[in-house]
């Protein structure tokens, strides 16, 4: 830093040039102007990683409610979304950028050590309405005739989710209404949670259907 007394140019205050001048205690002052590093152009990995991001916490944030109870007894030290989200990151993303898609039979909506249930199947059976039906396999394994089965629907062009639990394991059978979504495709998924709430299945994807 060099200090001015009047000199060629007087006493200096601004930019000139990379020279900037400024006064403390009435004493002139020249100094370098500081080097800004400008921010480069992304490169295609930064850009790629980048819409894929976009496009998981677009689903997460949408499936937000479902996925806090979904991952609930495996997101140690994370929210159920962010859970879901890092999963959706690693796995169900597809294509080329910049043409990435969601692959909705790799999502996770929940994830836990009770097994699920066999030949799990989601149809239209009814108006504003789905049916979920699957085998009863209360017998197997560390499952039971009282789980609970969780159903959940999600609906691309709204970004939101629909789901509830419902009837118990041995029903085999349950149907999630769907109220003003006609004429919508929607994702869905089957998983089921343990009576006392301790234990959930890691979850089925049942297919797209469009809701009538």
């Amino acid at each position: 830093m060099a200090q001015t007394s009047k000199g060629i140019l007087g006493n200096v205050s601004g930019t000139v040039g990379t020279v900037v001048g400024a006064k403390w205690r009435g004493k002139s002052y020249l100094r370098s102007k500081p080097d800004i590093k400008k921010s480069g152009k992304k490169s295609d990995r930064q850009l790629i990683q980048q819409a894929k991001f976009a496009l998981a916490n677009n689903l997460s944030q949408g499936m937000k409610e479902l996925l806090d109870i979904g991952f609930k007894t495996t997101a140690t030290g994370l929210t159920g979304k962010n859970k879901a989200l890092s999963h959706m990151l690693k796995k169900a993303i597809t294509g080329t950028y910049p043409d990435l898609q969601i692959a909705y039979n790799r999502v996770m909506v929940s994830k836990g050590t009770l097994l699920n249930a066999f030949d799990a199947k989601a149809s239209v059976a009814v108006k504003e309405a789905i049916q979920f039906t699957w085998t009863d396999n209360s017998t197997v394994s560390n499952t039971n005739e009282t789980d609970v089965v969780l159903m959940a629907a999600y609906c691309p062009d709204f970004n939101c989710t629909v789901f509830r639990t419902g009837n118990n394991r041995k029903t085999a059978n349950d149907t999630l209404q769907m109220p003003g979504f006609t004429g919508k495709l929607v994702h869905t998924w089957v998983t089921f949670i343990t009576e006392d709430g301790e234990d959930i299945a890691t979850s089925l994807y049942t297919g797209e259907v469009i809701i009538t």
